[in-house]
């Protein structure tokens, strides 16, 4: 449906692990921005080995990194330091401020940054606004608190609409995982 391509993706993997980075780089960005709960770790997770072995390879890569978060500083920073990254607390994602702002901590243009993150509503939609290319991942864990829960539900109604184009432009890995296998046929 036209009224929901806003909400699309530009990619669509299964988790940050699975995107290819050497491809991204090759096309020329160098920006990537992440937002942390349910994209990198568990909701209020702290940074693990896994996050860290990814930041370190991208960094070794030449990508400079940033996390937009709508949470506060005692739970993005540790996390920031950790993984040795910029970040942004507070964002108010999906405004397009904060995807801005964290482009410019970089010293970097938009055109030249990847946004990362596992909601349409709030990671997908304010950085498509914001003029950056979007990757969508599957959340990590179910657990999550009822407001986000609730955005699910919507969730799933577009990304349903997301798969039919995909198959209509002939691609043929289109992730199912959660989205689909918890909505009710």
């Amino acid at each position: 449906m036209q009224l929901f391509q806003g909400f699309y993706p530009d990619c669509w993997c299964g988790s940050a692990c699975q995107i290819d980075y050497e491809e991204l780089y090759r096309q020329g960005y160098r920006a990537l921005l992440y937002d942390i709960d349910n994209t990198l770790v568990p909701h209020g997770a702290p940074a693990d080995e896994a996050s860290v072995e990814l930041f370190g390879r991208l960094h070794a890569m030449g990508f400079s990194t940033c996390l937009v978060s709508n949470n506060q500083m005692p739970r993005v920073k540790p996390f920031a330091e950790r993984v040795e990254s910029a970040f942004l607390v507070n964002a108010h994602k999906p405004s397009v401020k904060g995807y801005r702002q964290a482009c410019k901590v970089l010293g970097l243009k938009t055109e030249q940054a990847v946004f990362i993150g596992d909601q349409l509503f709030t990671d997908i939609w304010g950085a498509r606004r914001a003029g950056l290319r979007t990757i969508l991942v599957q959340p990590i864990h179910p657990k999550e608190e009822i407001q986000i829960i609730l955005k699910r539900r919507l969730e799933w109604i577009i990304l349903a609409e997301y798969r039919k184009t995909l198959r209509k432009k002939g691609v043929q890995k289109i992730p199912e995982g959660k989205f689909q296998s918890e909505k009710k046929r």
